[in-house]
């Protein structure tokens, strides 16, 4: 069994898919509208497989995102190496992006930083 895609609901649909297809190497596919709903998505494709679909309809709920909270709190990819890690961070970081945390060797071993992304989502950046 495998995951099929994730999804997330987003308020600027072209500001999400341009902040993963920089930064994240993302390919998308062509956006869907549905005319009767105003529903709107794309889904981004990653190397390894993995998509995200990041969907759009003008009347959503935008709560506030903490990071305690119950629920999903962030994506996570694995660039491949602690330099490649360091690079995209300081590039984030350059970018305007907050950087959470490092990066850093956790105290369960992992390499990581942790970035306030796009709408406020965080994101982890790993080996």
């Amino acid at each position: 069994m495998e995951i099929e895609h994730i999804a997330m609901y987003v308020k600027d649909l072209e500001r999400t898919r341009e902040f993963f297809e920089k930064y994240f190497g993302a390919v998308s596919n062509k956006k869907y509208h549905n005319i009767k709903t105003d529903f709107q998505s794309y889904f981004l494709s990653f190397d390894d497989g993995a998509r995200l679909e990041i969907m759009h309809r003008p009347s959503m709920d935008d709560a506030e995102k903490t990071f305690a909270r119950t629920g999903f709190i962030h994506l996570a990819f694995r660039v491949g190496s602690r330099e490649k890690v360091n690079e995209l961070t300081e590039k984030l970081r350059k970018d305007g992006f907050e950087v959470m945390s490092g990066p850093r060797t956790t105290g369960d071993g992992y390499y990581e930083s942790c970035i306030i992304g796009i709408e406020n989502n965080q994101i982890e950046i790993t080996l």
